[in-house]
């Protein structure tokens, strides 16, 4: 293998460099990996990549790719190297103390959207009327991409963006900041909702991706997910749907009657989640969608009354 800097490098060679290092530590995507890092130590984006390489990658440069390079085959994520990832066509800061956004959770903004149908539209369609305001909780916040898109969307909304860890709620104010949606979120360190058991005031819908994961799966995750995503963010307890249970009481008691509740599953935990609304009498119009994979990632339903 080529020393980091014992030639003079461009950026075609980098990129090469780059791409044999990741391949040779058996790091997936190690291509796409490859390029995201040397944007990053470049300050570029792909489009000057492909069409400068031969520009020469001064030191300094070179010597932040290949630092970058050597921790990602170590197993570090690209989006804590890079400290940003791309959700619902928004680009979020991420660091270790929040979850990676992933494409799936989209699925949450989605069925939320659909969910509300014309209430989700800020003017009324046949009176010109300005639409009644929603009040909306997004359960375990993380970066805040949920509320974040959410608040994109439907600027007549206020949020409660709920996390039960401070750093994460950091991070997520910055986020929102950057998407000049602040005004419309309140942030909140609680354990999912239990702060607000007593609030006088309800809400119109209470979304979340929880952590779903069971403790027994921690060694069959890969290591980028075990080792340096937040274990809060992930494990869901012995089962992997405790979570669930507690935060379906909560939503119940914090629902308007005719209040939606949205909810990101587990790769197999949709029969024994559903079971949970399905049992009850307080919920009505329970409905899963799949993803593009065809697993069921989304589970809704409507608080009776």
């Amino acid at each position: 293998m080529i020393p980091v800097l014992a030639i003079r490098l461009d950026v075609r060679s980098a990129l090469k460099e780059s791409m044999a290092r990741l391949r040779s530590a058996r790091v997936p995507s190690h291509t796409l990996a490859a390029e995201l890092l040397l944007m990053h130590a470049l300050g570029r984006d792909r489009t000057w990549i492909y069409s400068h390489p031969d520009e020469i990658v001064d030191s300094a440069a070179a010597e932040k790719l290949f630092s970058l390079v050597a921790r990602r085959a170590a197993g570090e994520p690209v989006q804590y190297l890079t400290g940003k990832q791309e959700f619902w066509g928004l680009e979020f800061e991420v660091t270790p103390a929040v979850l990676i956004p992933r494409p799936e959770t989209e699925h949450v903004i989605e069925v939320a959207l659909e969910r509300l149908g014309t209430r989700g539209i800020k003017i009324k369609m046949d009176t010109g009327e300005p639409s009644a305001p929603l009040r909306i909780a997004d359960v375990g916040t993380g970066s805040g991409c949920i509320a974040i898109a959410l608040a994109r969307e439907l600027p007549h909304a206020s949020f409660v963006a709920a996390d039960i860890s401070a750093a994460a709620l950091e991070v997520a104010k910055i986020n929102s900041a950057r998407h000049a949606v602040a005004s419309q979120i309140e942030f909140l360190e609680t354990d999912l909702l239990s702060s607000l058991s007593d609030a006088a005031e309800k809400f119109d819908m209470i979304v979340s991706n929880p952590p779903y994961i069971s403790r027994e799966e921690k060694h069959s995750l890969q290591r980028e997910v075990r080792d340096h995503e937040p274990h809060a963010a992930l494990f869901g307890g012995p089962n992997g749907v405790e979570i669930y249970r507690r935060l379906i009481d909560q939503a119940r008691n914090l629902l308007h009657p005719g209040g939606i509740l949205v909810l990101e599953l587990g790769h197999d935990s949709h029969t024994r989640v559903r079971a949970m609304l399905d049992h009850s009498r307080a919920w009505r119009d329970v409905r899963v969608t799949n993803d593009l994979a065809e697993i069921p990632r989304v589970l809704s339903a409507v608080l009776s009354g």
